[in-house]
């Protein structure tokens, strides 16, 4: 497939359709067809500037109620009974599927898909997840934290993540005290979230641990406090500096590393751009997110205004996560839809479980999303979703709309069990008119080819039967192994 970018152009170049998704389904999830357009014909530059001027730092839609009740207390707890136990037990875990749901169903209908997607990225950066915090609230709570900062300081963010209750439970920082420092938030915050590996020692960890003690939990809030009756006020040295140190210094002192900017670029590149980063470009990158003040958007701003990123090679060799797959999909085609749970476990089951990362280390990614399972449950939802089309105006509200005018966010249950597999329906004729096609009819050559362009990012690699119809070969698009790329 002819793309009009290459890594020789500059900012000035104009961006076409093909640019624009590009532009769009890297920073975000698939677009719909009225989010390319405003793109075309800007400059990279405008393009981008567009695209970061357009981030939100809240939700559209509002967190479940239950966000804002207070934990229940210690006392509280040693009250219940083992029925009343189990109960509470039952009720955490369906407020976490509950919080699957309501961020998925974000992510559908937010006006800014950049936010989900950086505060996916700075979720699966700074791990915690349900198998250590119990508590829903709390992931919720630090959800939005990662949104407020997701494209803004990097910095700010450190320091309110480090004190964040959910961070304290997973990396077990509550339990940090002089004389029995716990080193598992010192080595994490060094190893995985501003150093990388084999750039400190681990006298450095060691060091760093006694800096963090007396940051603490109240028992029955779950509230970050500070108890300066535990924490070590002696001497430490931490990356060939010495003082007195407290925890919000010793973050300071990675801050200033200049491999920290240059750590976290690389993880943006290999996000945004590709898997191997090009070292003079990315020092680039690096330069200005450290002279910013570690400023996010500035960092992605000079991410995507390399020449690296708008070059056709590095067009189509990312894979899509679970939830990009889902959520693009549902987006590029504006598939209405009613409860968003089944989408939120349909991605637990190829390997994103919202909030529930599988370790420290966050998911993988890349080559990692895909093996003969997924491959296979992702065609079953691209089979699922052709068997929920038919022809004429949808009678399920489009979320946006039912946000917009008030109406309970999920579909009433008359409209739900009206609609087609699971919730979904995908107006099949009414996507392909914008091709002067239905279902029904055959695409000649340049009808194929429009349709190509407008969900893959390379020309796909399996051959489509000849005399397919407009829907049967949309189909072989979307079951072709190319459209798992990005």
């Amino acid at each position: 497939m002819s793309r009009a970018a290459s890594s020789d152009d500059d900012d000035g170049a104009l961006v076409d359709a093909d640019d624009a998704r590009h532009l769009l389904i890297r920073t975000g999830f698939a677009p719909r067809a009225d989010e390319v357009s405003p793109y075309v014909g800007l400059t990279r530059a405008q393009a981008v500037a567009r695209l970061l001027d357009s981030a939100r730092t809240e939700a559209l839609t509002s967190l479940p109620a239950w966000s804002e009740e207070a934990l229940p207390s210690r006392a509280q707890q040693r009250a219940w009974t083992p029925d009343e136990r189990r109960d509470a037990q039952r009720q955490r875990g369906a407020r976490y599927d509950e919080l699957r749901a309501w961020w998925l169903r974000e992510m559908l209908v937010t006006p800014s898909p950049l936010t989900e997607r950086m505060t996916l990225f700075w979720h699966n950066h700074f791990t915690s997840g349900q198998d250590k915090v119990s508590e829903p609230q709390l992931m919720a709570a630090q959800n939005a934290l990662l949104r407020r900062n997701a494209l803004g300081s990097f910095a700010t963010m450190l320091h309110a993540v480090a004190k964040d209750p959910a961070m304290l439970l997973y990396l077990d920082g509550a339990s940090n005290r002089k004389g029995r420092p716990n080193e598992n938030f010192a080595r994490e915050v060094m190893e995985l979230f501003t150093l990388g590996e084999g750039q400190y020692t681990q006298r450095d960890v060691a060091e760093a641990a006694r800096a963090y003690t007396g940051w603490s939990l109240d028992a029955d809030t779950r509230r970050f406090v500070w108890r300066p009756e535990l924490h070590d006020d002696g001497e430490k040295a931490v990356l060939g500096r010495s003082g007195t140190f407290d925890g919000d210094q010793v973050l300071d002192i990675l801050l200033a590393q200049p491999q920290t900017a240059r750590y976290l670029s690389a993880k943006l590149w290999r996000e945004f751009i590709s898997g191997t980063p090009d070292d003079a470009q990315l020092d680039t990158v690096a330069v200005r997110f450290r002279t910013s003040g570690y400023d996010n958007k500035a960092a992605l701003g000079a991410l995507l205004t390399t020449p690296a990123f708008w070059d056709e090679h590095n067009r189509g060799v990312l894979v899509s996560s679970p939830v990009e797959f889902i959520v693009g999909t549902m987006r590029r085609f504006d598939v209405t839809y009613g409860d968003t749970l089944p989408f939120a476990r349909r991605s637990a089951a190829l390997g994103e479980n919202l909030f529930y990362p599988p370790n420290v280390k966050g998911w993988p990614g890349g080559a990692a999303w895909i093996n003969s399972s997924t491959l296979l449950a992702r065609k079953q939802f691209v089979e699922q979703l052709f068997r929920a089309t038919e022809t004429g105006p949808s009678h399920a509200p489009h979320a946006m709309t039912k946000i917009a005018s008030g109406m309970q966010q999920d579909t009433p249950n008359a409209v739900r069990q009206a609609m087609p597999q699971g919730g979904m329906r995908f107006d099949l004729d009414g996507w392909l008119t914008r091709f002067g096609l239905s279902a029904e009819a055959q695409p000649g050559l340049s009808a194929q080819l429009q349709m190509q362009h407008a969900v893959l990012p390379l020309a796909p690699v399996d051959a489509i039967a000849a005399g397919s119809s407009a829907g049967s070969y949309l189909q072989a698009l979307l079951m072709d192994p190319v459209y798992q790329l990005k």
